[in-house]
């Protein structure tokens, strides 16, 4: 297996977000970090959580087959997770919505108290490769790596990966900090949050929170990492 044939059965597809950098709209459709737009009537914020972000995903340029059914995700967490970022998952610090139609919805301002709240870019990108340690590798593509490696003075992040992406991202693979975690395949990687200097919003030191996302019941596993 060449060094072409190893890219090629490794890359995904993402769609980043850039914070900021336009004007915003607060039309249905437009993504934010640090607030919540949207809403159904009934629906309030609840106590003792802070609004996280908004994901518009219909009109991303790529969203994994698992999200596809869903059109609109807010999210929310309690900021006594802080207290708790060494734990496998973090999930029952954090309230997401999924709403399969943006029929019937109002317009919000929910706003968290200590992030700055900007409309987010999304951006396509097809070279999206997973940390070596980090699982998503299978395991003939690694002994092919690692052969690659021994024979030919190969290194796998100079001659393979392109970038890693820690930013805030939609698809592709967790761009973890440390080793990594897995909730098996019934839980694919969905979503990132990453650290965010502009919205200011740091993880510990340039951490990231990673969505895992079982889509027959509608079940998500969250996990965090920092430098």
């Amino acid at each position: 297996m060449g060094i072409d044939e190893i890219k090629a059965r490794l890359m995904k597809k993402a769609t980043l977000f850039e914070t900021g950098g336009i004007r915003p709209t607060y039309e249905l459709q437009e993504s934010w970090f640090g607030c919540v737009t949207w809403s159904l009537p009934e629906e309030q914020q609840r106590d003792g959580f802070q609004p996280l972000a908004t994901f518009f995903l219909k009109e991303l340029p790529y969203v994994p087959a698992s999200l596809r059914h869903i059109e609109l995700l807010t999210l929310f967490l309690r900021e006594e997770l802080f207290d708790h970022l060494v734990e496998d998952d973090l999930s029952r610090f954090f309230e997401i919505r999924a709403y399969p139609s943006v029929t019937g919805l109002i317009q919000r301002n929910w706003q968290h108290d200590k992030i700055r709240a900007f409309p987010l870019r999304p951006k396509l990108i097809e070279n999206d490769y997973p940390a070596w340690d980090g699982g998503g590798i299978p395991f003939d593509v690694e002994e092919e790596i690692v052969r690659h490696e021994n024979e030919e003075d190969m290194e796998y992040f100079e001659d393979i990966v392109e970038e890693i992406y820690a930013v805030h991202k939609i698809g592709g693979y967790p761009a973890f900090c440390q080793s990594g975690n897995d909730f098996g395949e019934a839980y694919p990687f969905v979503l990132q949050i990453a650290s965010d200097d502009k919205a200011h919003f740091n993880i510990v030191d340039n951490g990231n929170f990673y969505f895992f996302y079982n889509a027959e019941k509608n079940d998500w596993r969250i996990h965090c990492d920092f430098y």
